[in-house]
């Protein structure tokens, strides 16, 4: 029997290719926290074939030129296994893959799922190799939760995922601990950051380096919402907006150039961090980010605009709409 695991963890497919747990093992690895979620078409695109520079889910594969289709690579296999992490954006692919398979019925019925309760490539060699999360056939109940959770997250407001905590998501179990962390990323009420904006300025010391050289900074990355660069973005909108949040940024903005350029890569690591007055009010609860620096981001289908900002009460665990 052929098996084919499709996995949301880079350094649990690693695990998962020492052990032998299968004789293909591909990387799901979409992000999709950030922007825009893709529309059907895109997502077609996607995971269909290889189509000169446009994304494709074979991109973190390296495999050349001939990128086959997922359905093509299903249909391959005689079993295929889903290694999906509990957190926010494995979620969302897990959503996503579920929605598109959707229609394939001979592929259906050979998919289980493996969902582990922490992440799988944080396992060391002696504890995953009897990692074993139980395997469970997916069935109308699984493609049902995913299709009205995936639908939620791409609407243009986030009502529809907010009111998935009043659902039964129990199908897949990682889901209701992801819609809570992802509410918590919208802008705050009182403050207008998200709960990742909030605790990277209270990761930052006088004189000290991005959060990101910081040995606590694993407390955010544990959270498992977003990834280095996406947090590496957060912190540029802190410290480059017309009243910045956090000072002595330098040599940004972090993105994939900055790697390329010894310099500005040197400075920006040498840089010494502090608080603003505005950074240090925000942590306070005295002062609102959106009342001095521009807000453009997306969070699901919903655009946040400094006119549009839809705000998330975490003590009363309630969505605001824009006033």
């Amino acid at each position: 029997m052929r098996r084919l695991i499709l996995t949301t963890d880079a350094a649990g497919a690693g695990w998962l290719r020492q052990a032998k747990r299968a004789d293909r093992i591909d990387v799901l690895g979409q992000r999709l926290v950030c922007d825009r979620p893709p529309t059907p078409g895109e997502t077609d695109s996607f995971f269909g074939p290889g189509q000169g520079d446009t994304p494709h889910w074979l991109d973190w594969q390296a495999r050349g030129s001939d990128q086959p289709g997922l359905i093509q690579t299903c249909r391959a296999f005689d079993a295929i296994e889903l290694w999906i992490d509990p957190v926010a954006n494995a979620q969302l692919v897990l959503l996503q893959l579920l929605d598109f398979l959707r229609p394939q019925d001979d592929i259906i019925g050979k998919l289980v799922l493996r969902q582990a309760d922490s992440r799988i490539g944080e396992r060391g060699p002696e504890e995953f190799a009897t990692l074993s999360p139980p395997p469970v056939p997916v069935e109308a109940r699984h493609l049902d939760t995913a299709r009205r959770a995936w639908n939620a997250f791409r609407q243009p407001t986030p009502e529809a995922w907010f009111d998935l905590r009043t659902r039964d998501l129990a199908a897949l179990p990682a889901l209701s601990r992801a819609v809570l962390d992802l509410l918590a990323e919208l802008p705050a009420v009182g403050s207008a950051l998200g709960a990742t904006e909030a605790m990277l300025l209270g990761l930052i010391t006088p004189g000290g380096p991005p959060p990101f050289y910081a040995p606590s900074y694993r407390r955010i990355i544990e959270r498992g919402v977003f990834d280095t660069w996406e947090i590496g973005r957060m912190l540029d909108r802190l410290a480059h907006g017309p009243t910045p949040a956090v000072l002595g940024l330098e040599g940004g903005p972090f993105d994939l150039a900055i790697h390329d350029d010894a310099e500005r890569f040197r400075r920006y690591k040498a840089s010494r961090l502090s608080l603003s007055a505005l950074g240090h009010a925000l942590l306070a609860g005295q002062e609102d980010f959106a009342a001095h620096n521009p807000i453009q981001r997306w969070w699901g289908g919903t655009e946040l605009t400094n006119d549009r900002l839809w705000r998330w009460d975490a003590s009363r665990q309630t969505l605001v709409a824009p006033a």
